[in-house]
């Protein structure tokens, strides 16, 4: 492989330029597509996806056998969260704090939660063996900086959750994100998009809570929208616990809504946990600065704490029967599978 990487000149460029991002994945092909970024883009983009590729942004396709082991045992740091409890601010928060590259839900791990799926399957496209393989591969690309001891930050999509411990290692440094039930149903009910997003979801939450709870009850046709609302926050829950053990201390387990009652503790205690160094200073002039006052995933629209919270009261007096009904299900599922107990429920 070094000889090889010594006669390609591609390959001794992809090695050490994170400019050049491994951004999707064609399994039926066998090849990665490389997106051409600047740092500049990596810091503005909310999502690493198909929304990434306009016509500015230069790509080109390359067998997968063709991009090189650049890592090592190097791995990224990761943001995993349940959908809806600010993963993009904590994003934009910690890079800004601390200079870390920010990669917000790059596509290539959609197709390894994908893999995993079905790894034990008939229908699998890859061995156990080349999942290992590849996984390390990928999370080598993922770990390069544009300057030297740069930091890479994965905000990872909800889904992803599945194989967090896959991404993470043993030791991996990780957030997880994540709010009570009330809170959570009614951030969802207060926002047309959010909903019409978590029901698009459900069948696939649904079939993967069935797998973590045995002799699961229930279908999914049986639950009315908000219950399957309420289902969605269970299926990440359960996942998380399964994935990413609270307690942990490579694991930071936070609550959005306590993040959001005083963010520069929380702020302070995030770089903390990731070793990435930033002062009280320089927290307290990112938290100043316009990113608390914007909507995350689309900076040019105003938000802010205080909204949030008119938008869930609202909802919450909307939908209070729905929510009653949502939140008297989980409690169900609660008593007959006594390891979510400890979810906050209420």
């Amino acid at each position: 492989m070094q000889q090889a990487m010594a006669d390609d000149p591609f390959q001794h460029r992809f090695a050490a330029d994170a400019s050049l991002l491994p951004h999707m994945a064609d399994l039926t092909n066998d090849r990665v597509l490389i997106a051409l970024l600047g740092e500049g883009d990596y810091r503005a983009a909310s999502f690493l996806d198909q929304r990434l590729l306009t016509d500015r942004i230069g790509r080109e396709w390359k067998p997968w056998d063709a991009l090189p082991d650049v890592g090592g045992a190097s791995r990224p740091d990761f943001i995993f969260h349940i959908g809806h409890v600010g993963s993009t601010l904590a994003s934009r928060l910690l890079a800004e704090a601390s200079g870390c590259l920010p990669l917000r839900e790059p596509m290539l791990l959609r197709s390894f939660a994908q893999i995993a799926e079905r790894i034990d399957r008939p229908e699998s496209v890859w061995s156990p063996d080349l999942y290992r393989t590849r996984l390390a591969q990928a999370l080598g690309w993922l770990s390069r900086g544009f300057h030297a001891g740069q930091r890479t930050m994965v905000k990872a999509s909800s889904v992803i959750t599945a194989i967090a411990n896959d991404l993470t290692g043993p030791r991996g440094q990780a957030l997880f994100l994540y709010t009570s039930l009330p809170r959570y149903l009614e951030t969802i009910l207060a926002g047309e998009a959010s909903m019409a997003e978590t029901l698009a979801q459900a069948p696939a939450r649904m079939a993967r809570l069935a797998t973590l709870l045995p002799n699961f009850p229930h279908a999914l046709w049986q639950l009315p929208p908000v219950t399957r609302v309420a289902m969605s926050w269970l299926c990440e829950m359960t996942t998380a616990q399964h994935r990413l053990p609270q307690g942990a201390p490579h694991i930071l387990w936070a609550d959005f809504e306590v993040m959001l009652a005083d963010p520069a503790a929380a702020l302070d205690a995030q770089c903390r946990h990731f070793g990435l160094p930033a002062d009280r200073a320089r927290i307290e002039a990112v938290l100043a600065g316009p990113i608390m006052r914007q909507y995350s995933k689309a900076p040019e629209h105003g938000y802010s704490p205080d909204l949030r919270r008119s938008l869930q009261a609202q909802a919450a007096t909307d939908h209070h029967a729905a929510i009653a009904e949502a939140t008297a299900w989980v409690e169900a599922l609660a008593a007959r599978y006594t390891k979510l107990a400890d979810l906050p429920i209420r």
